[in-house]
């Protein structure tokens, strides 16, 4: 081989090389992936569930629930998961995680609806705007977080 054609195939061979390595690169870039897990909560769902709405209006609504407690009377609770990761061999991180809470009476009517997630790592209701202060309520709550990422 000539010391030109040498030259020749060492310049094609970096440029081949490069183009490798930023095809490689733009494809990283551009991959996003986001994963949905557990309950999706409907366009408007909750706004369609007053004060005062029947246990079968629920349903017919929200649908079955992720699990049902009886903590101070009967509620419905409806879990959910959002993760994303920005490359294919990077883990799912945690964006978002929702419980959305139906409390009823002893007569089986709604009381009170709450939409909890977490906020400065505390238990953050967003439809009250408010946090649990402590009791039954919050245990259950924490216990529903800790293992939601096992979900």
């Amino acid at each position: 081989m000539t010391l030109k054609k040498l030259q020749a195939f060492t310049s094609v061979t970096r440029v081949t090389l490069a183009l490798a390595c930023a095809l490689s690169l733009a494809g990283c870039g551009s991959f996003s992936e986001t994963l949905q897990r557990g309950y999706v909560l409907p366009e408007g769902a909750l706004e369609q569930i007053p004060v005062g709405a029947t246990q079968e209006q629920v349903l017919i609504v929200l649908g079955t629930p992720s699990t049902v407690a009886t903590v101070n009377g009967e509620a419905f609770y409806y879990i959910s998961q959002k993760a994303e990761r920005e490359a294919a061999f990077l883990p799912h991180a945690i964006v978002d995680q929702r419980v959305i809470a139906v409390y009823f009476d002893k007569d089986r009517k709604v009381v009170r609806l709450a939409n909890y997630g977490l906020k400065d790592g505390k238990i953050f209701d967003y439809l009250s705007q408010t946090t649990e202060t402590g009791g039954q309520q919050l245990n259950y709550l924490r216990g529903i977080f800790r293992n939601i990422t096992t979900f």
